[in-house]
């Protein structure tokens, strides 16, 4: 009894034909065409049904007598599901040349008899004619040659409405370049297979084309963003290649980036800090939201909470050691300047005389301390926010100035800027948070901040960037808006980027200073935008309505990366380690703090 029929429990029959084990074990056999072939396929005169999705396949019929050398760009770059095909058959040289000559004959035949009666000379004809010739010419020179050429693109959706927009879109958008498309009615099966990647042409719809329009048709052009140096900000969305980028080898080093909400700016801006920091990169944060605290921890950096009870105090009468190219009359202008801008926010506005008034009283109170233009920056004493009221209330029509002053030297706020500065920003990462500080003070914190990171940079010249996350802040106020424009514009010359982050993208560009901040920044990210402001940002950025789209409809980490005139579809991929120390999806912050304390806890 064989081991089949003891296996079925049967008695054994007389075998009429023997089965070789090696064709049962190929007849069980799974391949590849198994495993990529849909479930069900329904053949209809307009399209396949593929199951989940619908298929109809187009071919081109007609072309232009000029072909622009993009004209397929827009197809190609087309953010919708579909393939195409391009089938590109030589044609003999010889055996055209000689058709040539008799279609040219032909030609000049109809011209001739149109001539003898008299007729109005027809410049199709001639048109006619005068290419023709011109391409004998260059066939016979073996300059070009002729081909014939099918162009099928297979176009998928969910329903038949769906795939009838789709159809009406790819076709409006070719036929505006007088290139036209039709369905393979009744061919669907063969149009589906055509466009399969077997190189079978199966529909043989073909139009001859000679070797310069055929370029034309090259596929591979979409915008490769990239270059040899710099930091991986993240994945081309429409080719897969490298977004890579060095800041500082652009035009100007500042970057903007519009996202709302949980979009993953944050995300995006603690990544390129990582990366940033392997390049001998000293980098400064602004931090609103205490994001970046653990961050600062991971990569040995300083954190520093500037709040009405923090121990850290920045004195905003700090004067910065004039540079090389700078007077001591240069730098002391230069910060009264910004102390009466500093006044201007905490006083609510200043009237013109209260400005002058201001003015004087600053000039009167460096003297106090013996601080001259003449005087050597490094060795003085400056003076306190306390040494300003005094002089102020000595001084004719100071008396209401001294008392809106008095909340920030005597009251409630007196702890935070009426202090000798006590903040050491020597370390490649330093992170200034402003999370604890009252949102009315904040925009005077904010401005504090960035004057004394500003000093600390032209202190010593070294690459460096500023981050300033949440710039709307600054953008409320027309001095910090104007100081931060001031920042974007010098930051060059003292070797400093300057990385604006903002949800708010109404309020940045309203403001003034918002526009001239965007205009000078080489490098501009924009993530998830909210329908509210997608419009301004599309005529902002001249986005046309497709890249508008891809915007709303952006996931997390998901966006564009513009650099000068060319802009790329980004995805921000970050590795495993990077994910756990830049993250701020609370679940896994959670996780990562109690992993901490177990640590902590096992070492005890």
């Amino acid at each position: 009894m064989s081991i089949f029929s003891k296996l079925l429990g049967k008695k054994e029959a007389s075998p009429i034909v023997s089965v070789l084990p090696n064709e049962i074990y190929q007849a069980g056999v799974l391949e590849l065409k198994d495993v990529i072939a849909p479930s069900a396929l329904k053949v209809s005169p307009k399209e396949v049904n593929l199951g989940e999705k619908v298929g109809r396949t187009l071919f081109v019929i007609s072309y232009p007598r000029f072909l622009d050398e993009s004209w397929f760009a827009p197809i190609i770059n087309l953010d919708k599901v579909f393939n195409v095909s391009i089938f590109i058959h030589p044609i003999d040289t010889a055996k055209i040349l000689h058709h040539f000559q008799k279609k040219v004959a032909e030609v000049q035949s109809q011209i001739s008899r149109r001539e003898e009666k008299g007729l109005v000379r027809d410049p199709a004809l001639d048109t006619a004619y005068q290419d023709l010739e011109a391409l004998r010419d260059q066939l016979m020179q073996a300059q070009e040659h002729l081909f014939d050429v099918g162009v099928y693109i297979t176009i998928f959706a969910d329903s038949e409405n769906e795939l009838d927009k789709l159809e009406s879109e790819i076709k409006s958008i070719l036929e505006s370049k007088l290139v036209y498309l039709k369905p393979a009615l009744f061919q669907q099966e063969q149009g589906f297979k055509s466009v399969l990647p077997i190189g079978d042409d199966q529909l043989a719809v073909n139009s001859k084309l000679n070797s310069s329009p055929l370029s034309s048709l090259f596929p591979f052009v979409s915008f490769d963003l990239t270059s040899d140096k710099g930091i991986l900000y993240g994945i081309n969305r429409h080719n897969s290649s490298l977004v890579l980028f060095d800041r500082y080898l652009l035009e100007n080093y500042n970057s903007v980036t519009f996202a709302v909400a949980g979009a993953g700016k944050s995300y995006c801006t603690k990544l390129e800090i990582l990366r940033t920091l392997m390049f001998d990169t000293d980098v400064i944060v602004i931090d609103p939201e205490k994001e970046y605290e653990y961050m600062s921890e991971a990569t040995g950096g300083k954190y520093f909470n500037i709040s009405l009870n923090s121990e850290h105090h920045i004195n905003p009468f700090d004067l910065p050691i004039p540079a090389e190219d700078e007077s001591g009359a240069d730098v002391l202008r230069s910060n009264i300047i910004n102390l009466v801008g500093l006044f201007r926010i905490m006083l609510g506005g200043l009237t013109q005389e209260e400005d002058a008034i201001i003015d004087r009283a600053i000039t009167e109170t460096y003297a106090l301390k013996d601080i001259s233009p003449e005087s050597d920056f490094r060795s003085v004493e400056p003076p306190l926010l306390s040494d300003f009221e005094l002089v102020l209330a000595g001084m004719e029509g100071g008396e209401s100035l001294v008392q809106r002053l008095t909340k920030y030297t005597k009251g409630t706020w007196s702890g935070f800027i009426n202090r000798p500065s006590n903040v050491d920003i020597n370390k490649k990462f330093v992170v200034f948070s402003l999370r604890d500080m009252e949102d009315e003070l904040k925009p005077v914190a904010m401005y504090i901040v960035t004057h004394y990171i500003w000093n600390a940079v032209r202190k010593i010249k070294k690459k460096r960037l500023l981050v300033i996350d949440e710039a709307w802040w600054m953008m409320k106020s027309e001095d910090t808006a104007s100081f931060l424009f001031g920042l974007a514009k010098r930051g060059r010359k003292y070797y400093l980027g300057l990385a604006t982050i903002t949800q708010d993208v109404d309020d940045f560009l309203k403001s003034p200073y918002g526009l001239p901040i965007l205009t000078n920044s080489s490098i501009q990210i924009l993530l998830k935008q909210s329908p509210t402001v997608i419009d301004h940002i599309q005529q902002t950025f001249n986005l046309t309505d497709e890249e508008k789209y891809l915007l709303l409809e952006s996931d997390v980490g998901e966006g564009m990366f513009f650099v000068g005139l060319k802009h790329v579809a980004l995805k921000i991929v970050a590795s495993y380690t990077e994910d756990q120390i830049i993250t701020t999806n609370p679940a896994q912050v959670m996780q990562i703090e109690k992993a901490k304390k177990d640590l902590e806890a096992a070492g005890q």
